[in-house]
């Protein structure tokens, strides 16, 4: 496993473990709305590192071993860092954005920066066969799952579906899309009919997302 990976994984499992058993760390450290307007900024980026329980964590860290290899081959591993980690930031400011009016919304987990990482990864190999736990008998290819991502994390907003932060898996995604583009225009030549249903995409829910409710 790519060193930066394996880094990453820990940071998070050792994070995720203080919160389990201490409380206060948890609190402190948790995205909440309140606390972050008041000034304490740094919760945007330490809520990232922690979660709420093994399952969570574990899908989480799967999910980055998923995508994280060839992100990091490709790219070197100073910007799959810095990819990792404005997607997370973007999770975090695009969930700020939709619960401002929230003072206690509180949220944690690495899911934006994975988001992130899994876009990235989708734009760089936007033909590689992917199966999952639960569907090992079927595989989907990147650039339907990157379509099938977005669309669901639009209609989970919407629908208010489960104790799920959307909002930081769509700001997370949206965030790898962009910043892979800028790190690596390239990419373009991909599969430039992906890039613009992706890109369409976003476009569209940027410009008229704000029809969609507002309660994640």
């Amino acid at each position: 496993m790519n060193k930066v990976i394996l880094g990453l994984i820990l940071v998070n499992v050792l994070t995720s473990i203080k919160g389990f058993d201490d409380q206060a760390f948890f609190n402190k450290f948790k995205f909440q709305v309140g606390k972050i307007l008041e000034g304490e900024k740094i919760r945007m980026l330490t809520s990232g590192f922690l979660h709420a329980d093994w399952v969570h964590l574990g899908f989480n860290m799967y999910a980055l071993y998923l995508f994280g290899g060839g992100v990091a081959i490709r790219f070197g591993n100073t910007k799959f860092v810095l990819i990792y980690l404005v997607s997370l930031l973007f999770g975090s400011l695009y969930t700020l954005y939709r619960n401002k009016q929230n003072y206690y919304y509180s949220a944690i987990g690495a899911s934006g920066a994975v988001s992130g990482i899994m876009f990235a990864s989708i734009l760089l190999f936007p033909g590689k066969l992917y199966s999952f736990i639960f569907f090992p008998f079927f595989s989907f290819p990147a650039y339907a799952l990157g379509i099938g991502y977005l669309l669901y994390s639009i209609y989970g907003m919407k629908k208010q579906l489960g104790n799920v932060g959307h909002s930081a898996h769509l700001g997370g995604a949206i965030g790898g899309f962009v910043i892979t583009l800028l790190l690596k225009p390239s990419v373009i030549h991909n599969n430039p009919k992906m890039l613009l249903l992706l890109g369409g995409i976003i476009l569209v829910f940027l410009l008229f997302g704000g029809k969609i409710d507002k309660k994640v």
